[in-house]
């Protein structure tokens, strides 16, 4: 902002033997350059822009009670640089008297520069009533001293300036900004139906409106509850703004913002997503009825088989899905976008019991296919061996044939019959068989029948 550091420290030494004018020409034109710089500091916190901001703000809180405070530590300031500016006009008001000064003006000059020669008027509350006594009317100070005691001053107030202006400068731009894009979220979100009472995100847009509206206003009325000062920094205005709860607004809007992403997406395919829900649960129904009718071929053609039972259509999701196409058809995307994510598991969980259903119905057939298919396959072997004519695998073939081809078939007692059939014909080839040794046969042929 402009505004100079300390103050320049005075290099006088202590009290002692008169200067001689040469010591006071060089500590004159060190006060004059000391004046110059402690005006320009104190005109520029003057016109510091944070200051300027804390004397027209309505303050509370910790800001107003330590602007109260800085202001007597400023008005001080102006009172303690007067007083020094009287001494260094006194001062050379003596030495411009001779061109070489005598023995009383170098001492006149040498208290000046060098005692306790200047005197301020105590305001009694800055700084605060000694402990040893009833605050003083009036302080004495050598030049020394009153630049220190003016540095320590000027360094509290500018601190207390700086970090007020810092937090003004940082905070309300960005919540204003934050403000903007909530505004246009909730614009969106009231396009799709995302209001408060109606939707959980509607309910978060209406905390985070109320949180920037008294975020903000307490940013301009109490900015240093809302300044971290730096570890360890001795620098006026050391530490930065605490956006903390800025932060978690915005971090809310951006998961708000999301959300409202979503439901437009949903708008946008929504009809898409219906039609495939549509053919994911047709398919379970026809699933279903395939696994009804193929429930009353089992229990007619297979006997002393446990079938379960083939549950009803779902009809709770056809139920739903005529509650998200009515969402659909007044434009309630909101509403539609949570029905839609868990209608799409649960029709496929649907389809997929409906296909474990059809399976386990089945079964027995498919078991009664694949001893049928045995049997064909150990006659054509049996063909192929020239044992076509066989009176006891004849016998053995017709017996499981007739079980297998028979309703209702009993699976147990016609996997037994063409157990037999397969032992028969294993035991009729190796005797037929011309070449090798016929136990080796026998126990291959028997290792494929199983």
């Amino acid at each position: 902002m402009g505004v100079a550091g300390s103050f320049p420290s005075f290099a006088g030494r202590p009290s002692g033997p008169a200067m001689d004018r040469e010591e006071a020409d060089r500590a004159l034109a060190r006060l004059g350059a000391e004046h110059e710089a402690i005006e320009t500091s104190l005109l520029a916190l003057q016109d510091h822009a944070g200051r300027r901001l804390l004397e027209g703000a309505e303050l509370t809180g910790v800001t107003r009670e330590r602007w109260a405070a800085t202001e007597q530590s400023i008005t001080l300031l102006w009172g303690y640089f007067d007083a020094y500016a009287g001494a260094l006009s006194e001062a050379r008001e003596i030495r411009a008297r001779r061109r070489h000064p005598n023995r009383e003006d170098l001492a006149a000059l040498t208290e000046l520069l060098r005692g306790e020669s200047v005197t301020v008027a105590n305001p009694g509350a800055v700084p605060p009533p000694s402990a040893d006594g009833p605050a003083r009317l009036s302080e004495r100070f050598s030049l020394q001293e009153l630049v220190a005691r003016m540095n320590e001053l000027y360094a509290r107030s500018l601190d207390m300036v700086v970090a007020s202006d810092s937090v003004w400068s940082a905070l309300p731009a960005r919540i204003d900004l934050l403000a903007a894009e909530l505004h246009r979220t909730r614009s969106l979100a009231h396009s799709v139906g995302v209001r408060p009472g109606e939707h959980p995100a509607g309910d978060d847009l209406a905390e985070i409106t109320e949180e920037l509206t008294t975020l903000r206003v307490q940013v301009i009325s109490d900015p240093l509850a809302f300044w971290l000062p730096g570890p360890g920094s001795a620098a006026p205005g050391g530490g930065r703004p605490d956006t903390s709860r800025y932060d978690r607004a915005a971090r809310a809007l951006e998961d708000v913002r999301r959300e409202i992403e979503a439901v437009l997406a949903v708008r946008q395919d929504a009809e898409a997503r219906l039609v495939r829900l549509r053919d994911v649960l047709s398919r379970a129904d026809r699933t279903l009825t395939e696994a009804r009718a193929a429930r009353g071929e089992v229990l007619a053609k297979i006997a002393a088989s446990e079938v379960p039972a083939v549950s009803g259509p779902p009809t709770a999701l056809q139920e739903r899905l005529a509650a998200a196409s009515e969402h659909r058809r007044h434009a309630q995307w909101h509403r539609l976008s949570p029905l839609l994510e868990s209608l799409e598991q649960e029709a496929e969980d649907e389809l997929l019991r409906a296909r474990e259903s059809l399976t386990s119905v089945t079964a027995p057939l498919a078991v009664r296919a694949e001893l049928r298919g045995r049997l064909d396959a150990y006659k054509a072997k049996v063909a192929r061996h020239g044992l076509a004519e066989d009176p006891l695998l004849i016998e053995r073939y017709d017996a499981a044939r007739r079980m297998l081809w028979s309703a209702p078939c009993d699976l147990r007692v016609a996997e037994q019959a063409v157990l037999r059939y397969q032992h028969a014909v294993a035991e009729s080839l190796p005797s037929r068989r011309p070449d090798g040794p016929q136990g080796g046969q026998g126990a291959g042929e028997q290792g494929e029948s199983r």
